[in-house]
């Protein structure tokens, strides 16, 4: 759920690859949600495909889930695929992209359907998912995205956040970039809009080849929540 106190600067920052959380606006994105950018997720997935396929196992399990908390409650979906040894590091990416993509739709659905809706107006909130969608890139594909994205001041994103509300009250369903036009520009249409996505982030295709032998899904989006240890599937 993101705040108008939680908008930065990145120009006050050494380096933006290291900051962990935040809000941002950007020319080619919108408002991305740092915290959502991370990869973090989309890094330990990967590790765990790495050692399925260093194990002497012809199929390997892997679980990708998605959480969010409130105090010592913790609630999300996930999704579980059996993969066969021998994926390539571009398959290993492409499937973990279709598991990110069925994933987030279904863990921000559960936030706006959830008994936690009270509590947050995230589901769906417009920047969601295009920043889940950076997080991915910023891992499978390495380098410094912000200058390509061309990030707005503090000042210019406290613009957009006070003309237009908070982005939580617009809701985007897909993972293109929902654009807020700076209500100091003249002769514009001055209501959000959707955008393009990068080249940069249009490089990888989600796996579909679900037909092939090579992927057998064992939980579609199953439902995970958490009282402090203790896991309930």
């Amino acid at each position: 759920m993101s705040s108008r106190e939680d908008i930065i600067d990145l120009s006050q920052y050494g380096s933006a690859n290291q900051l962990r959380r935040g809000l941002i606006y950007s020319e080619l994105l919108g408002w991305i949600d740092l915290g959502h950018a991370r990869g973090d997720d989309i890094r330990d997935t990967l590790f765990k495909m790495s050692c399925g396929e260093a194990s002497g196992a012809p199929w390997y399990l892997i679980q990708y889930e998605q959480m969010m908390s409130v105090g010592r409650i913790s609630t999300g979906r996930y999704v579980r695929w059996n993969i066969k040894k021998g994926r390539s590091q571009i398959e290993q990416h492409s499937i973990m992209l279709a598991m990110l993509l069925q994933t987030a739709r279904a863990f921000e659905n559960w936030q706006s359907q959830h008994l936690f809706n009270w509590y947050t107006d995230s589901g769906f909130s417009g920047e969601d998912l295009v920043s889940d969608l950076l997080g991915f890139y910023r891992v499978v594909a390495p380098r410094n995205y912000w200058q390509d994205l061309k990030p707005v001041s503090r000042e210019a994103a406290l613009r957009r956040w006070d003309f237009y509300g908070p982005v939580g009250n617009y809701k985007n369903r897909s993972f293109i970039p929902l654009l807020f036009p700076d209500p100091q520009e003249k002769f514009i249409a001055h209501k959000p809009f959707k955008g393009k996505l990068p080249f940069f982030m249009r490089t990888i295709e989600p796996f579909t080849a679900f037909d092939n032998g090579t992927v057998c899904i064992i939980d579609r989006a199953g439902i995970i929540n958490k009282l402090g240890m203790v896991v309930i599937q």
